[in-house]
């Protein structure tokens, strides 16, 4: 619970940082500006207070890990990521999209913080635990704050721990560690394709490397 809300506060602060002109640069999704992250943000967490007030009375059928799987890249066409672009262009001016994201960020954060963590939910025909649920929306969170600042150098990064608990999810999710080596940012953003490891990372990967990126749905 607290690196959700720890994760989450440092994502909602860096896009309330954000110049205007921020909005229109590239982010670390492929073929997304920075505003049509942002908006896919915004269906996140709107997603996130659905779950929470969809309570299931069946045992939990995945946890914080298994919540999440490994699937192929995304190739761009899919449906909904061909609406974001859309949706975030109709905002028009940054104001607008930045505060709707604030406004229905700041219920995201009060209602994690007001659940039961022993409470179950349901959610992609799913069942488990608020706390495993919210937990394993801190790889999402990190993830997208990494993201969100992949061209904006002087933006804030994640805070620590909730970089090192990401990995410690892709690697369990992967079965496999990143090499110790690797800081967490550079361990996540191998691991899931958004840089290319270095000829000296590839190395210390050995077979790994095959196996990437992980992507994860």
């Amino acid at each position: 619970m607290d690196l959700f809300s720890r994760s989450w506060t440092a994502l909602r602060s860096a896009v309330a940082d954000l110049p205007d002109e921020d909005f229109e640069r590239p982010s670390g999704c492929a073929g997304w500006l920075v505003r049509d992250l942002v908006c896919h943000l915004v269906i996140g967490a709107q997603d996130i207070l659905i779950t929470l007030v969809t309570p299931a009375d069946t045992e939990p059928t995945v946890n914080a890990v298994t919540y999440w799987q490994l699937v192929e890249p995304p190739t761009g066409e899919d449906p909904l990521d061909a609406l974001i672009p859309r949706l975030a262009a109709a905002y028009g001016e940054p104001k607008w999209l930045k505060f709707h994201f604030d406004d229905v960020g700041s219920a995201t954060g009060r209602a994690a913080e007001l659940a039961d963590p022993a409470a179950r939910v349901s959610t992609r025909d799913e069942v488990l635990t608020v706390g495993d649920f919210l937990h394993a929306y801190v790889l999402e969170w990190t993830l997208h704050h990494l993201d969100l600042i992949a061209h904006l150098p002087s933006a804030p990064e994640p805070p620590a721990e909730t970089l090192a608990a990401t990995r410690e999810l892709l690697e369990k999710l992967a079965g496999t560690p990143f090499p110790a080596a690797l800081s967490d940012k550079d361990a996540l953003l191998i691991g899931t394709g958004r840089r290319k490891p270095t000829d000296a990372e590839k190395a210390a990967l050995g077979d790994f490397a095959q196996r990437l990126p992980l992507a994860v749905g």
